[in-house]
């Protein structure tokens, strides 16, 4: 036989569509040939093919070589092709039997000496292999990754001729063994720890239970990345799809899968210096950003006035849709990114203005050039706005202690979380359309009571439809069926600052 052809994936974002290895054996001078769109660390592969190939004491084919990568018109990059290219030239030259490769799929890259290494990508493949009703065969360390996709047969190696003993049924591979899939103990920070600043837990429990984008806003260290490093640890459990979804992007990024944050919320805190690509996600090669890494966990922003304009417009999008699409010459890669968004800034350049302890020494102008940083639309994303004000050091000693730790506060989290997904399928923030008329329905004491205090603050339309979907959540947590006054009354207290602008243009 002198044509193989062997199943493997390339990883174009968080998918991986299928690449069949044509290996072929024809007559004419010695030379090797890979085609197919080969990026070079794929064109490489020849190199450490043939390496692996005389050190595993194969005899590599004096002949003419040519491996096409199918389909043609998708680029392929990395090391993952050097196993399944290895494979198709021993199955091509008659060293293997080629009769057990259409079962299986193959992803690893390979050492000089033929061991093989661990690849990028390895969960979005094990969930396409799945789907396929294929066997997967991985390296050791991907191996261990891949497992956690339910419904995928993975065997694990560390050598090709491992591999190669299992084709001819002399010794088969077996999977990587269970007590690796290890499930780490999700040690978040307590709420226990923050003293005072009822307001601003409240409006955490709300946000955690409706998924909602909040803004910290108060003088310099009233305690807002402490509160916002609180909120992983009362947003509910993730499930084995999220958690699935979540490692995906991982394990696709450079940073790669980590087992330790199995089922954990991530929590993403980039530096207000980070550019663009680094926070949406792109480079010639698309990788996932920061808004993709906290896919289904938390996304802070601390200093937000710092971060450049352009910047956080391209949340805008993201904020709505739940995914980024990142479009370049030779293909599209798109990535979740339904993220929470938590944000802390100052109210001012010098930190206290508005603090009646404290006197500013900002005038109203400076304030407003200021905050004209950040864009009204982009201020409308929040659901809730907060103010956290000043606590002296005696008021904090004589603070009694509520009793409210993480744990407690999550348990309330989850049933009126659970609730908004019997109900409706989606969390709350994520209502919208029929949904949001259906779901959020007011007495007509309620459209009134709305409808005043929205013309009052000179609301938009859309922060109109935050409020109700914030009173949603209140009713939840309260296990109300119906959204009352005293819901909205609250939800409206949380646009603390349309209130501070006010003061602002007044002042």
């Amino acid at each position: 036989m002198t044509l193989a052809i062997v199943h493997s994936r390339a990883s174009v974002g968080v998918a991986a569509p299928q690449v069949d290895i044509e290996a072929h054996l024809g007559a004419g001078l010695p030379a090797f040939t890979i085609v197919g769109l080969p990026e070079a660390s794929v064109r490489e592969s020849r190199e450490r093919v043939r390496s692996a190939l005389l050190t595993s004491q194969y005899e590599f084919p004096a002949r003419r070589i040519t491996v096409n990568l199918a389909p043609a018109d998708l680029p392929k990059g990395g090391g993952r092709f050097d196993l399944p290219i290895a494979l198709g030239i021993l199955c091509a030259s008659g060293q293997l039997p080629p009769e057990q490769l259409d079962k299986y799929e193959f992803a690893g890259e390979l050492a000089l000496d033929g061991s093989l290494r661990k690849i990028d990508g390895a969960i979005p493949l094990a969930i396409a292999a799945a789907e396929a009703g294929r066997t997967l065969i991985l390296p050791e360390q991907s191996a261990l990754e891949a497992q956690r996709v339910e419904g995928c047969k993975v065997l694990a190696a560390n050598h090709l001729l491992a591999v190669a003993a299992h084709l001819r049924g002399a010794q088969p591979l077996t999977a990587p063994p269970t007590e690796a899939a290890y499930t780490p103990e999700l040690d978040y920070p307590d709420m226990h720890d923050v003293k005072g600043q009822y307001l601003a837990k409240r409006a955490l429990t709300i946000a955690a239970a409706g998924n909602h984008h909040l803004l910290f806003f108060g003088p310099p260290g009233t305690g807002k990345s402490m509160l916002a490093s609180r909120l992983p640890g009362i947003l509910p459990p993730m499930d084995q799809q999220q958690a699935l979804e979540s490692s995906a992007v991982y394990s696709v990024s450079h940073q790669g899968f980590d087992p330790s944050h199995w089922r954990k919320r991530p929590f993403r805190a980039p530096h207000h210096s980070c550019s663009a690509i680094a926070l949406v996600g792109g480079g010639s090669h698309p990788k996932p950003g920061e808004i993709s890494l906290a896919h289904h966990g938390v996304l802070f922003l601390d200093e937000l006035t710092e971060y450049d304009r352009r910047v956080l417009e391209m949340l805008r999008e993201p904020l709505e849709n739940g995914h980024v699409t990142i479009s370049r010459a030779a293909n599209q890669s798109e990535f979740p990114a339904r993220f929470q968004l938590i944000a802390a800034m100052n109210p001012s350049p010098c930190g206290t203005w508005g603090d009646p302890s404290v006197q500013s020494r900002s005038t109203p102008d400076q304030v407003k050039r200021y905050l004209n940083k950040l864009s009204g639309p982009f201020i409308d994303r929040f659901d809730l706005t907060v103010d956290v004000p000043r606590v002296s050091p005696k008021e904090l000693a004589a603070l009694p202690d509520d009793g409210h730790n993480s744990a407690t506060i999550a348990s309330s989290v989850a049933t009126a979380h659970q609730q908004a997904m019997s109900r409706q399928g989606v969390a709350n923030a994520q209502l919208g359309g029929k949904a949001l008329d259906q779901h959020c329905k007011l007495t007509a004491e309620g459209n009134r009571f709305l409808g005043d205090a929205i013309d009052k603050l000179g609301l938009s339309a859309r922060a109109y439809h935050r409020v109700l979907r914030v009173a949603r959540t209140i009713a939840d947590l309260e296990q109300a069926a119906q959204i009352q006054e005293q819901h909205l009354a609250e939800a409206l207290g949380f646009r603390a600052f349309d209130r501070f602008l006010a003061r602002l243009n007044a002042a």
